[in-house]
């Protein structure tokens, strides 16, 4: 899914190292923002690893309460850049929701791809499984 919304890079975790699969395609470098969507520590750790010196790595991910985050401390200090959350994409929704109204009704950005499927309202417990296991990228709720 992530070349069909313009990504021109992607690779399997199941079956590829993330870490070493990004630096192989910038020529050992990294990226310059991995942003962590999933909320758990290992799979920051590795936007960590993954990214360029002075690069940013964004938690949008919501770790569970129990969860910790280990990191060797100097690599935080040496490596530079920026890591930071972002709660509920840190906009201004007066602002930012009339652009990305227009942005979709330009067909610049289409939000439609974004929904995997549409449920009732007694399927939302499956649902979280199928986005555990992969399946779907977003679930909709329609009463």
């Amino acid at each position: 899914m992530g070349r069909q919304f313009g990504a021109t890079h992607t690779c399997n975790s199941k079956t590829t190292d993330p870490v070493e699969y990004i630096k192989s395609v910038t020529g050992g470098n990294g990226a310059d923002v991995c942003i962590e969507a999933i909320g758990h520590p290992a799979v920051y750790k590795q936007a960590f690893e993954a990214r360029d010196l002075a690069g940013t790595v964004v938690l949008v991910g919501v770790p569970r309460p129990d969860m910790v985050l280990e990191l060797p401390f100097i690599e935080v200090f040496g490596r530079g850049g920026q890591l930071k959350s972002s709660w509920y994409g840190d906009c201004l929704p007066s602002r930012d929701f009339p652009m990305l109204v227009a942005l979709h009704q330009q067909g610049r950005l289409p939000l439609d791809k974004f929904v995997s499927e549409t449920i009732s309202l007694d399927a939302v417990e499956e649902a979280f499984h199928k986005m555990e296991r992969g399946e779907v990228l977003r679930s909709v709720v329609v009463l």
